[in-house]
């Protein structure tokens, strides 16, 4: 896969975050759109046999089939409408039985997507979807613009989103399919420019399958356009089926077959832990070396974490990220089969004059969804976070808190995923297509790919010559007793943030220390965070504020970039090439449980060569080689 264009290159023209869902009245349970009067969907009653019937003009079932572990193949479509191609597609592929590590990626646009109670009851109409429709709806995304992605089947199914216009979403998205679905609602979706996008996100062997009784023009036009037509399958139960594939000779480049290389992973902590769970779900073994004797040891370690992120008052770029971020955290964390996510929400207090203009002023000029976040004052403020704060401040009702350590551990369980503790590497060495990882006493491993998720450790492995400009900075947490502080129900924020009570602790913090690199515990720092408690939530104890003297806590240390954006993707060379089988994931700062299951997602996506789960617009933002020194830059 190729890297994403230069951020120079690509046109940034966001608007506010929250979209207008499609209107729906609701007639005798037949949906109708207010403005036009037409019945949505048309056609319903026969419309899943027409959409199972597209699905077999691309031969999905004998495709699905075909793949090994390790292997993906994409189904497209421009319009998502209420799903049903993508659930008759996800149900084909169930019925398939493909193979454990098998991948299905489904990519669809969607401009006016329906609401989460309207898709709900416009798939009531299709009772043996039920199953699926139910967990589509449980993890649909919220009303924001911008690409989403949703995970399904423990890794099998991967569904991305992109509520934009077609030819708009599909110039800032990087995929490839392997099937087009063409139904009914499309026929003003094929002019000459659709048609080229649909040849230009294709491969030699891309199967069409179109809808088309009486309008013989998308079939002439797609023949133009280098489309061969074949005979479907089943055809004569639904004769305005067409299907068609891609000539060889009418696009450049080749069919390929993916066979997952060796893979390792170098750092046990949640970057890591991420992406060893991500890659070993796509079919792809994994080994994972760690200098520590457990996973976690670093700053993944603490007891508790909380998952937020700080928006910008200006809806820009870096805002975006950010919010598709969270978002994915908050539906992959959901999912999780095991207990180590609390979504108790999470409060950002206008702790002080200046963060409450700051509030003020992102209110003013954004407007978000509800069930993202909403403002809220005092009152309101003490009776969500069960404590008592005397300020307002955003709600974010999805949001809450994990038990990091126990996360990686359980994520690093897979029979795909090789662990190695104890192994300190001291250097990283290419040669004969291979990269050699040395370390202190341990036999030498060969590798075809390596990941850095090392944290602040980042520049003391990095193999190339330059100055990368990334930043440790320590940080100190503080565990506190329940019984002498009045805990909170949800996670709170200001200066520093305080976890509710888990095992009889709550955990605050941390201190912000730059240029530090002591990991031993002070007193000075637990005093620093009592301080900062103090401060966002009087009458916090329950008698006497304890003595910083006698605290537990811990040091960790961050690893952050020059412009605090993480860095994940290829490792370059100074002149800005591509060196093959290395990459970054690395640079959260005090947010990687809220930005590293959806980077973790990216990098792998980028590793595999399966479509990506940010638009080139983000994809951009979090290049490594953005990191060097500006004498040194060279966009790749």
């Amino acid at each position: 896969m190729d890297l994403p264009h230069s951020q120079a290159s690509v046109r940034n023209d966001l608007a506010e975050p929250r979209i207008r869902p499609l209107d729906l009245d609701w007639v005798e349970d037949q949906a109708v759109i207010p403005t036009s009067g037409l019945v949505y969907p048309r056609s319903a009653s026969k419309l899943l046999d027409v959409t199972r019937s597209l699905a077999e003009g691309n031969l999905l079932q004998q495709r699905f089939q075909k793949l090994s572990a390790g292997q993906s193949i994409v189904v497209a479509e421009p319009a998502f409408g209420a799903g049903l191609s993508f659930l008759a597609t996800w149900q084909t592929w169930k019925e398939s039985k493909p193979a454990a590590g098998a991948v299905l990626h489904f990519v669809a646009a969607e401009p006016r997507p329906l609401s989460v109670d309207n898709l709900r009851r416009t798939l009531a109409r299709w009772p043996p979807l039920k199953p699926l429709a139910d967990e589509l709806a449980e993890h649909y995304p919220a009303m924001v613009a911008g690409v989403h992605r949703l995970v399904f089947d423990q890794g099998q199914v991967r569904l991305t989103l992109n509520f934009k216009e077609p030819l708009s979403a599909w110039a800032d998205m990087q995929f490839i399919a392997d099937a087009w679905i063409l139904n009914e609602t499309e026929e003003a979706v094929l002019p000459k420019p659709v048609i080229d996008a649909i040849r230009d996100h294709s491969r030699p062997g891309t199967t069409v399958s179109i809808r088309c009784a009486d309008e013989k023009d998308p079939l002439a036009a797609l023949a133009d356009a280098g489309f061969e037509f074949y005979k479907v399958p089943g055809e004569a139960c639904v004769p305005e089926i067409h299907a068609a594939s891609l000539r060889p000779d009418a696009i450049s480049g080749d069919i390929t077959e993916s066979h997952p290389p060796s893979t390792t992973i170098i750092g046990a902590g949640i970057a890591g832990a991420l992406l060893a769970r991500n890659l070993a779900e796509r079919g792809w073994p994994v080994t994972v070396l760690e200098a520590a004797p457990s996973p976690a040891a670093g700053a993944s370690g603490n007891q508790q974490g909380a998952l937020y992120v700080k928006l910008g008052v200006d809806y820009n770029a870096q805002s975006q990220l950010a919010l598709s971020a969270l978002l994915h955290s908050q539906r992959f964390y959901r999912q999780l089969s095991f207990s180590c996510w609390h979504q108790s929400g999470l409060l950002q207090l206008a702790w002080s004059p200046e963060e409450a203009d700051r509030q003020r002023r992102f209110c003013e000029r954004n407007d978000y969804p509800g069930d993202i976040l909403r403002q809220v004052g005092p009152v309101e403020a003490r009776q969500l976070s069960g404590t008592t704060v005397t300020t307002g401040g955003l709600w974010y009702p999805n949001s809450g808190w994990l038990e990091p350590a126990r996360l990686c551990e359980q994520l690093l369980q897979h029979p795909l995923i090789t662990l190695r503790f104890g192994f300190q590497v001291t250097r990283l060495m290419p040669c004969n297509g291979r990269w050699h990882v040395s370390g202190d006493g341990e036999a030498e491993v060969a590798t075809e790919r390596v990941v850095l998720c090392v944290g602040h450790q980042t520049p003391a492995l990095l193999p190339v010559f330059g100055d990368f400009r990334f930043k440790s900075i320590r940080g100190q947490v503080t565990s506190l007793a329940e019984s002498v502080l009045n805990a909170p129900t949800s996670v709170v924020c200001g200066p520093c943030y305080l976890n509710p009570a888990h095992q009889g602790q709550c955990l605050t913090g941390a201190t912000f220390d730059l240029r530090d690199p002591s990991p031993d515990l002070r007193t000075s720092s637990h005093e620093e965070n009592l301080d900062q408690l103090s401060a966002i939530v009087p009458q916090l104890w329950t008698d006497v504020r304890p003595a910083s003297d006698q605290l537990d806590g811990r040091v960790a240390f961050r690893c952050t970039t020059h412009d605090y954006q993480p860095a994940a993707g290829p490792l370059t060379d100074r002149s800005g090439q591509v060196l093959e089988g290395i990459d970054l994931l690395t640079g959260f700062g005090s947010k990687g449980l809220a930005y590293a299951p959806l980077l973790a997602e990216y990098l792998a996506d980028y590793i595999t060569g399966q479509p990506s789960a940010l638009p080139v617009s983000l994809a951009c933002r979090v290049q490594p080689d953005r990191c060097r020194s500006p004498a040194q830059q060279k966009t790749a």
